[in-house]
């Protein structure tokens, strides 16, 4: 990274363009930035954040790039056809990835702490940054979600820290291969399954990223994760027991008691009760206290500090109650974040009214099987699924698979399931059933629309 030039993000309000601005903002980098959501009216309050913390804002049409210095970083969303691409190739502006950029601060780091997986690493990466806050280690942290202990009047967005110790944790992805790219001290890896890549290609890409590493944090409850042991330098595992891996974990959760709104565990001779629910997330916790560890933190203070961790955004984020009916917003996207969220939530009684929302036909098409099969394994009898077409918001892409597609091979295992229209139909099928006791349940990623959806059920059930 160039400090001295000015940097300008084209779809600045993604999930992970927008950490990265923030991070570059905070050090003094001159940032501007252009995305689609925001010509098309939507999120507006996100956008008010950035212009408070003195980054510009253009229409995605080319205007904003006029400076050969500047340096173009575009997220893997963007296509060539953009007019902010074509403008900066008329320049000659450089162009960089958001993954290029960041792997390039991450890499730079005394202590780079990478956390990856197919699920859990929003929350994963919360943990630790959140951990190392409350120890005074004062970290810098690149989060793909909103971290609701560093959230404030001031950083209502709040996905990014910056800090002064050298240490940094971030998030990386598989799903666009981009995990090559981070050469961490600590990689933790959470799970892996099937999501955007082949398993082949997975394989390759978790054993490459944890073998780099000085410490690998793995989780031996998950087959595939708990491979990496033989190509990793030095491992610290992980378990919540159970298991005939597990039983061989550094760290395993023992004496397991779920609650409504947490769950408690025993780990390393320390009692931990946490501030989210689902044994999901004592993975993730075993994940960071080992990754705190790792890094030089006694458990017992990391243990203390999980237990003020009150959890990322949108992950079974209760938004409200009404006429005995809760509304839940849920970031599943993928099969086994799916199962996770329904498995935790039929823990406790009340009847599942759920609208998942795909996040693209990409992944409907290449998950199909997966998805019917979680959501006919993890639905009980009586509960409720609907599905609006996968959220598009342009570009090219094929429609081999439809929502309809998949709600049929749900109805013909026996669960109900209904393909709409579109999402105010899938509202108004879930209010017409709910009644007092049941959960509806809005699941869906990469549209921050779903909260606001989400919403504005609550307030129609008042």
């Amino acid at each position: 990274m160039d400090p001295d030039r000015p940097y300008f993000f084209c779809g600045i309000g993604g999930s992970g363009m927008l950490p990265l601005a923030l991070i570059l903002r905070e050090q003094g980098v001159e940032v501007a930035g252009s995305d689609r959501a925001l010509d098309q009216g939507r999120t507006g309050a996100k956008f008010d954040y950035l212009r408070a913390r003195g980054i510009a804002l253009f229409p995605q049409d080319g205007s904003g790039v006029t400076d050969p210095r500047q340096v173009v970083v575009a997220s893997a969303a963007v296509e060539d056809t953009v007019p902010d691409i074509r403008a900066a190739r008329a320049l000659g502006a450089a162009i960089v990835t958001r993954a290029g950029l960041l792997a390039e601060l991450f890499n730079a780091a005394p202590m780079s702490i990478g956390v990856a997986g197919t699920s859990g690493k929003s929350t994963t990466t919360g943990m630790i940054g959140w951990v190392l806050k409350a120890v005074g280690r004062d970290p810098t942290v690149m989060n793909g979600a909103v971290m609701t202990n560093f959230v404030s009047s001031d950083a209502p967005f709040a996905s990014a820290l910056v800090g002064q110790s050298g240490i940094f944790v971030s998030e990386v992805d598989e799903s666009d291969g981009s995990i090559a790219l981070y050469a961490p001290r600590i990689a933790v890896v959470n799970n892996i399954s099937l999501d955007h890549k082949s398993m082949e290609e997975l394989r390759t890409l978790f054993r490459d990223f944890t073998a780099k590493a000085e410490t690998a944090v793995l989780n031996l409850d998950n087959a595939e994760t708990a491979a990496l042991v033989r190509t990793a330098r030095h491992a610290i595992t992980y378990s919540i027991g159970g298991s005939i891996a597990g039983a061989d974990a550094d760290l395993v959760a023992r004496d397991v008691e779920p609650a409504p709104d947490g769950i408690a565990f025993e780990a390393g001779g320390v009692k931990i009760r946490l501030q989210v629910p689902g044994r999901h997330n004592i993975a993730n916790a075993l994940a960071a206290l080992a990754a705190a560890h790792a890094a030089g933190v006694p458990l017992a203070d990391a243990a203390a500090a999980l237990e003020s961790f009150k959890g990322v955004r949108r992950r079974m984020e209760v938004v409200g109650k009404a006429n005995g009916i809760t509304v839940i917003d849920d970031f599943a996207h993928n099969p086994d974040k799916i199962a996770a969220s329904l498995s935790t939530l039929h823990d406790f009684p009340g009847r599942l009214l759920v609208m998942f929302q795909p996040h693209g036909f990409s992944p409907l098409a290449k998950m199909r099987a997966e998805f019917i099969d979680c959501f006919v394994r993890y639905l009980s009898p009586g509960d409720v699924l609907v599905m609006p077409e996968p959220v598009y918001f342009g570009g090219t892409t094929t429609r081999s698979v439809t929502s309809e597609d998949i709600a049929a091979g749900i109805r013909a295992a026996g669960r109900e399931a209904l393909a709409l229209a579109d999402r105010d139909a899938c509202g108004k099928a879930l209010l017409e059933r709910a009644r007092p006791g049941d959960r509806i349940v809005v699941m869906g990623a990469r549209d921050d629309t779903l909260t606001t959806f989400a919403g504005e059920l609550l307030k129609a059930l008042v």
